[in-house]
Formats: structure tokens, sequence, C-alpha cells
């Protein structure tokens, strides 16, 4: 049902106020009155919805004109009607200079009142509608709405904010389904160019040819087909911002074409001899890594600096998973079915946060949904995912400990007596079977450090870790093993309260309580104890986590000789996931060759 549309009477005169409140009621409208035009102004800020201004042009405190100098600058989009039983022309030209919508002489006919007035809402209606869809579109393109805040995207809105308004041309590297065209959205609609188009244009999905068709158009009879002249993408984009997706993709014909537009601002239409201005801020995007691309000979070094001006990496999901309980509720939210938001069984949430997500963002929207579709916008359980993310190591046996406390913040917590930090009779070299249950003589991991790995290890505390593991644990599971230690033993040390175990660990209190709800559930597994005994208490929860990740990889090169598939196999990972963690680590494989 649509809403009241509301009227302010503004007239020293309570008769008159009365019977013009009276006429306008009677046709359905709300109606407010005031006695002076402060009066009018404060009720006008404080009623935050008024639709229309009828007021008198002489009175006491405050007259008309000034009245309508207020809530033009306030509210453009309000009209304001003047009336007056002392109209002249001069009067008349100074209220629409000032931007009166009408001017009425007194004493005014009813039906000369409802006429101007339906006329006027009728101009308000548009001009709110128009304000609420630039709302919604800036809204929707705003840096806001770029999900995250991790650290690393953090990084990127401070770029964003620096570099939206300015001329300067934009290259956004990163891996797909990691958002470039809703960044380079966000760099237009907060650009000066906003108002003006945004082309898109996917470099990768057009032949050579048909892009120099697409990108500078085509005069009639150029080719056979070319029945009427067609301008192109950047003739469309003139004022506007030009983005080219894929530009790694682009041939040289292409890039020597593309160069000559950035340096000169012409372009010529195909079979046309004449050159064209355009004004074009282009912000180019690619997978690819274009200096390798220019290296070997594949990309025009010229056009590189051109698009490079600025340079936005966006990083891939495995390296913001601080930002995955914010997507995930996103796209639980944005996928709502009926009134209900699906939720995620804990177990659910484990695999998500295990999983490496190569597709990064895309592939997370679709696993959601997914999820969605087969829960029927219930709980969304492990079996509702994808076959690959249901395929992660089973988890190591658990021994059942204390049972967990409650902290006075109404959340859960674990008793300080849980056992963290106290003699469980295990010994340093203990290592334990997948069962759970100590073992006298561990091999692989468990094993001794060798002189070998003596060389290769940094810390000593690290060689320990490496110690107590089972023989053949997953990476994966071992670092979710240390991270569910010391999230306890963090609760422990702050007597159950989140706050506190969330600054120990260096968290913020939200990215605790979404790791801690992963084993809130679970009973304490005796690996996590023992690791998170050996680990010094100074660490924050990423160092340590980043640092057992080091050891493990080091020593599963070692033992595979160097040999990086090899080295994939005894940790349990996907070789391309093996050389995204190399690359974390840039001298680690160097050092283990030595």
């Amino acid at each position: 049902m649509s809403r009241t549309e509301t009227i302010l009477i503004v007239d020293d005169e309570p008769n008159y106020r009365l019977i013009m409140g009276e006429l306008l009621e009677a046709e359905g409208y709300e109606v407010i009155q005031a006695e002076s035009g402060r009066v009018a102004y404060e009720l006008f800020v404080e009623h935050g919805r008024v639709d229309l201004v009828l007021t008198d042009m002489t009175m006491p405190d405050g007259g008309g004109i000034e009245l309508l100098v207020k809530v033009k600058e306030k509210s453009p989009e309000v009209p304001v009607i003047l009336l007056t039983a002392h109209g002249t022309i001069e009067r008349a030209v100074e209220a629409m200079k000032e931007g009166a919508f009408d001017y009425l002489t007194k004493p005014c006919r009813n039906s000369e009142i409802l006429r101007a007035v339906s006329k006027a809402l009728e101009v308000s209606r548009l001009a709110q509608q128009n304000k609420e869809l630039q709302e919604a579109l800036s809204e929707r393109h705003s840096f806001g709405n770029i999900i995250g805040k991790s650290k690393p995207m953090l990084e990127l809105y401070q770029y964003l904010e620096k570099v939206s308004p300015t001329r300067a041309n934009v290259l956004i590297t990163g891996e797909s389904g990691t958002g470039k065209e809703l960044v380079a959205q966000a760099i237009h609609y907060n650009s000066p160019r906003s108002e003006r188009s945004l082309v898109v244009v996917n470099c990768s999905a057009l032949s050579e040819s048909l892009l120099e068709s697409e990108l500078f158009g085509y005069e009639k009879g150029a080719f056979t087909g070319a029945v009427a002249t067609r301008i192109g993408r950047f003739e469309m984009a003139h004022e506007g911002t030009l983005f080219l997706d894929e530009i790694g993709e682009i041939g040289a014909s292409s890039q020597v074409k593309l160069l000559r537009v950035l340096q000169e601002r012409t372009i010529e239409r195909v079979g046309a001899g004449r050159p064209i201005k355009v004004d074009v801020r282009v912000v180019a995007a690619t997978n690819r890594d274009l200096k390798k691309e220019v290296a070997e000979g594949r990309f025009r070094e010229d056009l590189f600096y051109r698009l490079n001006v600025v340079h936005l990496r966006l990083p891939p999901l495995r390296e913001r998973l601080d930002d995955l309980p914010l997507l995930i509720d996103f796209f639980l939210e944005k996928l709502r079915q009926g009134e209900e938001k699906s939720t995620l069984h804990p177990e659910t949430r484990r695999l998500l946060y295990a999983h490496s997500w190569p597709g990064n963002i895309r592939e997370l929207e679709n696993v959601i949904e997914r999820g969605v579709v087969l829960s029927q916008g219930q709980e969304i359980q492990p079996e509702d995912l994808p076959e690959e993310l249901r395929k992660l190591p089973e988890p190591i046996a658990i021994v059942p400990s204390e049972p967990p406390s409650f902290s006075h913040e109404g959340g859960p917590g674990v008793s300080p007596r849980a056992g963290y930090g106290a003699n469980n009779g295990l010994g340093a070299n203990a290592g334990f079977n997948h069962n759970g249950s100590p073992e006298d003589a561990p091999r692989g991991w468990g094993s001794k450090p060798t002189e070998a790995m003596e060389a290769v290890e940094e810390k000593a505390w690290t060689r320990e870790l490496l110690t107590a593991l089972p023989s053949g644990i997953p990476l994966v599971v071992a670092l979710d093993a240390l991270e569910e230690g010391l999230i306890r033993r963090a609760l422990a040390q702050g007597e159950g309260v989140q706050s506190r175990a969330a600054e120990i660990l260096g968290l913020k209190r939200n990215v605790f309580k979404y790791k801690w709800d992963k084993y809130l559930d679970q009973e304490p597994t005796v690996i996590a104890g023992v690791l998170a005994e050996k680990t010094p208490e100074a660490l924050d929860l990423v160092t340590a986590i980043e640092e057992l990740e080091k050891a493990m990889l080091r020593e599963a090169l070692r033992l595979s000789q160097g040999a990086m598939s090899r080295a994939a196999d005894i940790l349990g990972l996907k070789k391309n996931l093996m050389t995204y963690k190399l690359k974390k680590y840039p001298n680690l494989l160097a050092s283990v060759r030595e």
C-alpha cells in the first residue's frame, strides 16, 4: 500500500490554516501546520518526510521566501508553493528564481489549490524515486558492498578511496572469482564519472577481428555484413569508464591499436579515415601475471605501463579466511527463502573453513546456493555440500576431558582445569596413532629430529610439535588441532571469557567467536592439548599456525628430497595448493635443497 503524502501548511492566520487543512485532508493527504517560517522549518526537519510545503509569503517570524531557501538547501527535491495576498510580478519572479514550484495569489479557489498541489506532488514523487534510485545505486557500488574486514581488504579499501576520484587508469589483478568486476564498478560509481556510462568488454570472449569492431566501431560498408554504421565501446564510454576484462587475452594487433588510443585519446572506426576524440577512463582486469607475459614477449611493455598506472591486487579467498563468516552470512541472507534464513551445521562450517577455495568467492556463492536448495532453507548439513568439500581427512579420535563451562558473557567457555598446560602423562617425544592412543616408537611426523631437520628448522618449539604429531597426519588436520588447542588454552587462561581469550590470541572478538563455534560441540582432542602445551604462550594464533605450517612443509620437502608432488602427497594436499603454500614462504624450498 502506498504511503500517505504529507503537506506542510504555513500561515500566521489560524483560520486560513484550518480551512486549507480541511480541504487537503478531505483529499486524503496528511497535513501538519505551522504559524511561522521558523516553526515550519523546525517541523520540516523533525518530521523527516514532508512531500510538499504550502506557505504564506509574508509572516512576522520568517517569511515564505526565507523558508523556501532553507527547505531547498536541505531537500532540493521537495516542491514549495507560495501564497500571498499581495502578489506582484516582481515577487513572483523572485520566488521562482529561488526554486518555488508555483506562486498563487490569495484568495485562491479550491480547485486552483488542488490542481497546483496535485502537480507539485507528482513532481515530488518522481524526484523522490530518483533520489532513492541514486542512493540505491550508490550503495550497491560503494566500497561497503565489497564484503570483507580482513587486513588485505582494509588495505584495498584505502587504495579505492584514493584512486576512485582520479582520472588514472587502473589494472586489477587476481584469480578468477575474486570479484574484479565488482571492484571496477566500485571505482566507477565512486568517481566523478559516475553519472556517465560504465561499459564492460570481456576481451576473452571475442576473436581479435571482432574485438576491434567492438572497441572502435565500424562504418557502413566497411566489410561484408556492415549494413549500418555502429559506434564502438570507446564511444559508448565517452566521459565515462571502460572496463576491459581479461585484458591479458588480447592479441598483438589489438594491443597496438589499444596503445594508440590510450596515448592519443582518439579512435578510428573500422572503414573510416577520420579520428574521433574520446575521453575515457580505462579499468582493466586479468588473472594472468602481466609482468611475466611482458618478459616472455606476449604482452607489450608500453601498453602494460599505460594500463598499470595504479595496480590493485585482489587477494584469493584462502588469503582472507577471516572474511569467510561475513561472506557466508551475506550469501545466506541473499539466498533467503521466504522469511527464514538458512543456518549451517557446525560440521558444515568446519568443512567450509578447511576448503582451499580454488574458485574463490564465486565458488563459495555456488556452494552456499547449493546448500540452501538441498536443505530447503533449513540447516545446511555436510551432505548438502559438493563431494570435493566432504573429502577432508577424518578428525583425530577424541578422548573425553572435563565438560565445557560457560562464561559470564553468556557464551560457552572451558573450565580453567581443562588440562592444557598440565601434566597429562605424555612425554615430549610421545606420538599418537590414528586412534588417539600413545605410541612408544612413533614414526614419520613423530620421529626424532634428524640432523637434516635441525638444519632447516628455525624454532625449537616447532620441532617439538613435529615430534608430537601422529604419523601421516594431513597438514589441514594438524593445523586445525593446533588452532583448537590454542583456543581452548586461551579460554582457560581467560577464565572462559571470550573477549579475554580473543585478546590473548590477537584476534577480533567476532573472528574468535567464529573459530570457537567450530569446536563448541566437540569434546577436546588429546592431540590439540599436547600441541597447545608445546606452543609458547606469547604467540598469537596466526603466527603459531604459520610456524607449524612452515615446519611441516619443510619436513615434507626434506622427506621427499625437494619433490613438490611427493611432499604434497605426504601432507595430504592437492598439487596446486602445495604450489600456493610454497609461494607464501618463498625461501622454504631453497633452504631444504641446500
